[in-house]
């Protein structure tokens, strides 16, 4: 069997031509049963997220399951294979394999270390197996992905450190309350960047979300969303002493926040934190505001230092990551090949048997009439004869299936011993 992967990503291919080739998952298992219809295709999978489009699949040897995939994928899309190939990419045997463990391990994420990818690989192999896509070869290397992922992420904790802004601010938030659970967010401004941290925020637990903006339609636009809270604008410095976090994202050029109105803040909360988080450009909150104790305050250029520094980090953890994906993918080649090999030796096993029953049978006359204890005996004989011959060929059908090259060892002992037949 061969396992090869045949896709595009977002190094490879523009936005256009990923969002064009996007499988919907509602028609996932239709487009599964086509794939492994195809003719030399033995099992399928198809990862579709919005970075990637790949299937992965395994054929018989001999076979050359790339132009068939194309065809695939193109036809699915309603394409020319020929404009589809110059923004695809084709792995085969232990890269393959390389790919798909670090494609699960996030190595190849946008967003190195990123989490979705993992669960998004094991949505669509728990579709290619609901639909019978699924059952061999594929399904065990797709299985010791998860396992390598895991082993990556404990040993070298390559998702702890945030990179984007948002969730460098979420993190950052954290530090300071803990537990953001049932804590109070202001968000001043209902731009995109606001939106994308209001989103982080939630997911880290926040649940009362407070909006104000200058155009009071935009600001129920975001609480909708967030099922939040307006404030009106010319009110929202009154609730600021209930806020625990405050996120400026306005486009107002000159400072809404001040010194004077943050000392006001504390002294109404008797001096419990506030963090804020100031994302707009120009800035909306007054840098000197970080003079006062109790006060954490981030701008943009902050919270892209510590995405930065976090981003090295990540950089550093990936190589060791990198470095657990290449010893994975050896233990891998070898089980598969040694798994691939079963059937060789069995059959050689057989056909000895077969063999040596047959010449048995073919000297009992002359041999004339055997006592049980003599019979006996030319079993023995033979069997050990048999065992003995056998052993050589067995021994190296063992080793060949571990070397690179070693398919074409394997083939020379079958054709030796007529296994082809």
């Amino acid at each position: 069997m061969k396992l090869s992967i045949t896709g595009l990503n977002h190094r490879s291919a523009p936005l256009e031509v990923r969002e064009r080739l996007a499988f919907d998952p509602r028609s996932l298992g239709e487009a599964l049963g086509d794939l492994i219809r195809r003719p030399g295709i033995a099992e399928g999978l198809i990862l579709s997220t919005c970075n990637r489009v790949e299937v992965a699949v395994t054929s018989l040897d001999g076979e050359d399951p790339r132009p068939v995939v194309e065809e695939f994928l193109a036809a699915r899309r309603g394409m020319e294979a020929a404009s589809l190939a110059p923004y695809l990419y084709h792995f085969e045997g232990a890269e393959a394999i390389r790919h798909l463990f670090r494609v699960a391990s996030s190595l190849d994420s946008m967003v190195v270390g990123e989490p979705q990818i993992l669960g998004q690989l094991k949505a669509a192999y728990a579709a290619a197996k609901a639909h019978g896509a699924v059952g061999g070869w594929l399904e065990a290397v797709l299985t010791r992905a998860f396992s390598v992922a895991k082993r990556v992420r404990t040993e070298t904790g390559i998702g702890e450190n945030p990179v984007s802004i948002s969730s460098t601010a979420v993190e950052l938030a954290r530090e300071i309350f803990g537990s953001l659970a049932g804590r109070r967010v202001m968000v001043v401004g209902a731009g995109k960047m606001a939106e994308l941290a209001v989103r982080c925020l939630r997911s880290a637990g926040v649940s009362q979300i407070y909006v104000t903006n200058r155009t009071l339609e935009r600001a129920r636009a975001m609480a909708e969303a967030f099922e939040g809270t307006v404030v009106p604008y010319d009110r929202f410095l009154d609730t600021l002493p209930e806020m625990d976090i405050v996120l400026t994202s306005s486009a107002a050029p000159f400072y809404l926040l001040r010194k004077d109105h943050l000392r006001r803040v504390l002294e109404a909360r008797r001096n419990k934190p506030v963090f804020l988080i100031d994302i707009a450009v120009p800035r909306n909150v007054d840098p000197a505001v970080n003079e006062l104790e109790n006060v954490f305050l981030y701008d943009i250029d902050d919270l892209q230092r510590v995405a930065e520094a976090n981003l090295g980090e990540r950089r550093k953890r990936a190589e060791l990551a990198e470095h657990i994906v290449g010893e994975e993918v050896e233990r891998m080649v070898a089980r598969l090949r040694a798994r691939e090999v079963t059937p060789t030796i069995v059959e050689l096993q057989e056909r000895l048997e077969q063999m040596r029953r047959a010449e048995l049978a073919r000297f009992r006359a002359r041999l004339g009439p055997l006592s049980p204890e003599q019979r006996d005996a030319v079993e023995a004989l033979t069997r050990s004869l048999l065992a003995k011959l056998a052993h050589g060929a067995i021994t190296e059908l063992r080793r060949q299936a571990s070397q690179p090259e070693g398919f074409q060892a394997i083939e020379i002992i079958r054709r030796t011993f007529r296994l082809e037949e």
